[in-house]
């Protein structure tokens, strides 16, 4: 007879990670979008957001992200100051190369995994917010940088909402938050 355990479930990073991932999601269903995962993350890229069919951009525009999380989100003067992104992971989504355009999408957390989400009679809420980050107009890191992470600035009224969202993708106009 094989021995059993209590099930524990995925570890605390692990979880909130995946959160910020469905945060992202839920809003992207809100707005009619289609989301997308590579199997292997190469490339820097978590999630790929497209409008289906055609568009004044053309064919199913869309756009990639990465997607980060934070618990104790450092903020001053109007700006999220976030240090979670390594080096490498900026340099892929920075600089005008890509062909589609890649944002940094920071969703702040709470503290403990059993308030990610509630039911309440008016339906479900997310906490907490998601804040955006374009970063094309951004140059990569100089090859002699060697700085372990870099510190991004994403002004506070970029938050993520499904009309944000979907102006992201369609070029459009991007609503800011109420």
């Amino acid at each position: 007879m094989l021995a059993t355990s209590r099930a524990r479930g995925i570890d605390r990073n692990n979880q909130q990670g995946k959160f910020g991932a469905d945060y992202v999601r839920v809003l992207a269903s809100a707005a009619g979008l289609l989301w997308a995962q590579d199997d292997v993350d190469l490339d820097g890229v978590d999630l790929c957001l497209k409008l289906p069919g055609r568009s004044p951009l053309g064919f199913s525009p869309r756009i990639d992200v990465q997607v980060k999380t934070v618990r104790k989100p450092l903020i001053r003067n109007g700006v999220l100051a976030f240090d979670g992104l390594s080096a490498a992971q900026y340099d892929r989504l920075a600089g005008a190369g890509s062909i589609v355009p890649r944002y940094l999408f920071v969703v702040h957390v709470p503290k403990r995994a059993g308030e990610y989400a509630a039911v309440l009679s008016a339906g479900l809420l997310l906490r907490n917010i998601g804040y955006y980050l374009p970063l094309g107009d951004e140059p990569p890191r100089a090859a002699t940088d060697t700085r372990g992470n870099v510190r991004v600035r994403i002004p506070l009224s970029n938050v993520l909402t499904a009309e944000s969202l979907r102006g992201l993708v369609t070029g459009g106009p991007v609503a800011p938050a109420e």
